[in-house]
């Protein structure tokens, strides 16, 4: 006879199929956790006003194109500092499609993260010579190269004023309200990020993290280097060209000024702080990295009275922020938020009884 308390759960996961081992959701705890969540972002709308429902759809239009860039970097081992040029690809692509040509968005969007994923594998082509801090000098030149086609291919983008979207409906539903935009926008992140977590587990996710352990191992082992670096590329960038499109729709203007180096250190700042090869962490690292100025604007509007000499240094401060919790994460914790999550996941699966 085992004594057991009511309040706690077992402890560990036992298989005794390889089916049960590699199942997406292991046990039945954490189905039940995955169908609360679903219904809680479901629910949503319905809990919180417009503003904090805009502020989720931009997180997820983040999180997908951090996911992407998690595929490329985070799995596959190649350090790209131009994933926000790809996504202005995606997000110029849709805005001329369906501005110029008159093709519906959802055409034009995955034509948008198609139209991203080449230029992405075109620019990648030099990850089969170059490694390391090499290659992201090459990605770097990506992002200045394509800045620059941005602003000067004024018949395609518009240069400098950008392109004006309107709004795209779906049937009689308009993407101009938040929720039904919020809908789209969760649908899409969700495909891409169960895309993601299967693809991690297949031979493909296991060919890139064999090349970012140790390439030449992988290679006489049989891996593909060139061909495997090239796919990492390929769907870093097309993940990153809906991401873009998305936010072209959520923006309702493409401009240059989006799609710059900055935004580019951000993205990778969320794989960072979330954890490099979790999936789950660039969805982690996306809501920490985009939530971050607004949590400091509610905190300089909280100061205003007390410390009005404070307002103007969070505002300042913000950039070296992010480059503060960079260097605290990879000192302290360099799995991220990821890591911390199942450290207190593993505490809890054990209480009262850690040890």
């Amino acid at each position: 006879m085992r004594l057991r308390f009511p309040w706690t759960t077992n402890c560990g996961l036992f298989f005794t199929r390889y089916e049960e081992d590699q199942a997406f959701l292991p046990s039945r705890a954490a189905k039940i956790k995955v169908l609360c969540l679903f219904a809680l972002l479901l629910a949503l709308p319905w809990l919180v006003g417009p503003y904090p429902l805009r502020i989720a759809s931009q997180v997820a239009i983040m999180a997908l194109g951090a996911v992407g860039l998690n595929l490329l970097t985070g799995f596959a081992g190649q350090i790209s500092v131009g994933h926000a040029a790809f996504m202005g690809v995606g997000a110029y692509a849709v805005g001329a499609l369906t501005t110029k040509l008159g093709l519906s968005f959802w055409l034009a969007l995955p034509l948008g993260g198609l139209a991203a994923a080449l230029v992405g594998a075109f620019f990648g082509l030099p990850s089969l010579r170059l490694k390391g801090l090499y290659l992201a000098i090459a990605t770097l030149a990506a992002q200045v190269i394509l800045d620059f086609a941005f602003v000067r291919l004024e018949p395609i983008t518009g240069g400098a004023a950008g392109l004006v979207l309107t709004p795209p409906s779906l049937g009689p539903l308009s993407l101009a309200d938040d929720t039904v935009f919020y809908y789209v926008t969760l649908a899409l992140t969700m495909a891409g990020v169960i895309f993601a977590l299967n693809l991690s587990r297949s031979r493909v996710g296991r060919a890139f993290m064999a090349i970012r352990d140790r390439d030449l191992a992988a290679a006489m082992l049989g891996v593909d280097l060139f061909g495997y670096k090239l796919r990492a590329f390929f769907l870093s960038s097309f993940y990153a060209g809906l991401a873009g499109g998305m936010l072209a729709a959520y923006t309702r203007v493409v401009t240059p000024e989006q799609f710059t180096l900055d935004v580019s250190i951000q993205f990778l700042a969320m794989i960072v702080i979330g954890g490099l090869g979790d999936v789950l962490g660039s969805v982690y690292g996306a809501a920490f990295v985009s939530l971050l100025p607004i949590a400091l604007s509610y905190l300089a509007q909280a100061l205003q009275g007390v410390l009005p000499q404070m307002v103007n240094l969070l505002s300042a401060c913000q950039t070296a922020l992010f480059g503060l919790v960079i260097i605290l994460f990879l000192i302290f914790e360099p799995q991220g938020l990821a890591k911390l999550w199942r450290h207190i996941k593993d505490y809890f699966r054990l209480w009262p009884f850690s040890y």
